[in-house]
Order: C-alpha cells, then structure tokens, then sequence
C-alpha cells in the first residue's frame, strides 16, 4: 500500500483534505511513499535553482528521490495565482498539480495521453472543474452561452 506525507512550510491553509492526497497517491503510484511539500516561493525559487537550475518560482516540482519514493513540492501562492487562469478553484488547481507531479514520477511525459489522464483523475475527486474548457461561459454570435439548452 502507498502513502503520502504532508508538511505544509506555508501560513496559508491547505486547499484539499489530506486524505485526498492519499487517495490519488493510492491511484497513480500504489506501492509508492511519496513525500508532499507545500513552500512559499522562496523556497520553490531556491528549490528550482537547486534541482533543475532554473531561475523562476514553479508552480510543482517532482523527483523520484529512492526506490518506490519520490518527493512533490507545491509553491501554494504560484497555484493560487494561476489556478483561474485554468477556471479552477485554487483547491482543484493544486489537486492538479499533485496529479500531474505524480504522473512524472510515473515516468510520463507531457502530452495528449498525459492530459486526458489528469482530467481524468481530477474529475474524480473535483466534481465541478472545468479544467481544459477556458471558453464555457463565453456567448455566442446569437448572445446565449454556447450548448445552452431552450
């Protein structure tokens, strides 16, 4: 069976239950110990430096750190700021971040198959997202929202 840690370096509250992430852990990496790491972004700025060499505030990073374990860092401000660029709450958005880190540590790669995997998952677990829908709300020629029904 798999488990996850949760520390939480922030003041900010965690977006999503504990108990979420041990779910989706469960799912995507069973028989995996993952470690889950929310920083502010400072400390994902120095992270990023530090692993990947890379000099802006990342939104997650991921890494398999031994056999079957693998550590996930999410900078909580940067989810926050871009989860509606995405109509995602920033609950969704970080559950979304989790996701896709662990399918990283999976060993995939990012691409279609990727894509409709996360949405997949994240349906699961975030009934209302509306992830990889950005135009839902906007009005057609006529003035009615598009697939709006008379």
């Amino acid at each position: 069976m798999s488990g996850v840690s949760v520390r939480n370096l922030t003041r900010r509250r965690l977006a999503a239950p504990r108990v979420v992430f041990s779910k989706i852990t469960n799912e995507v990496l069973p028989d995996w110990e993952i470690s889950l790491v929310f920083v502010g972004p400072k400390k994902a700025l120095e992270l990023n430096k530090k692993l990947r060499g890379k000099s802006y505030v990342p939104n997650v990073l991921s890494y398999v750190s031994g056999d079957k374990s693998g550590e996930i860092i999410i900078c909580l401000s940067e989810a926050a700021k871009q989860a509606s660029s995405f109509l995602l709450t920033p609950k969704a958005y970080c559950l979304y971040l989790f996701i896709h880190a662990a399918l990283h540590i999976k060993g995939w790669a990012h691409g279609d198959k990727m894509d409709t995997c996360e949405r997949k998952i994240l349906s699961r677990y975030e009934k209302a997202h509306s992830y990889g829908n950005r135009h839902r709300h906007v009005p057609s020629k006529n003035g009615r929202r598009r697939g709006a029904v008379r």
